[in-house]
């Protein structure tokens, strides 16, 4: 069954704040074998011009990736988890994660299109900090993969 198209433009509250620190950057960068020293040295960081210790691009997806995830679960949109694949991600950054910030995600449905049987749910993911600035902004494309004929 399709998704409900009047879904679009639908907007969820913000999340509860999440506290980036130094060692799940740290962590993160290792796991994915990045050792610039802006995300694993707090010297370094600062003589490159930032506060604290910088996250990798692909940090946030820890967050907005959790925060998508709500929005697919929203019984109201009846999606079936079970036939969903992660389709693109892409980030636009107003300025670096960094060691300290208090993120929430404020996520909106910008579109939803049916092709070949399958649903794309377009998501954009508003990542503000404590102060209420936008951090990132992250796009997130999941495709719904048409349920096989018996």
């Amino acid at each position: 069954m399709a998704l409900d198209q009047s879904f679009t433009g639908r907007t969820y509250p913000p999340t509860r704040p999440y506290e980036v620190g130094r060692e799940k950057i740290r962590e993160f960068a290792e796991a994915i074998g990045d050792t610039n020293p802006a995300y694993l040295d707090l010297d370094a960081a600062k003589a490159l011009g930032h506060p604290d210790v910088i996250a990798p691009p692909t940090f946030v997806f820890t967050i907005t990736f959790g925060e998508a995830a709500r929005v697919v679960r929203d019984p109201q949109l009846g999606l079936d988890y079970s036939r969903m694949v992660h389709g693109d991600q892409k980030f636009a950054y107003a300025r670096p994660v960094r060691a300290g910030d208090l993120l929430s995600v404020t996520s909106t449905i910008e579109s939803i299109k049916s092709l070949a049987g399958n649903d794309i749910l377009d998501v954009r993911g508003d990542v503000h900090d404590a102060h209420g600035e936008l951090v990132v902004t992250a796009h997130t494309k999941l495709v719904v993969r048409a349920a096989e004929e018996e």
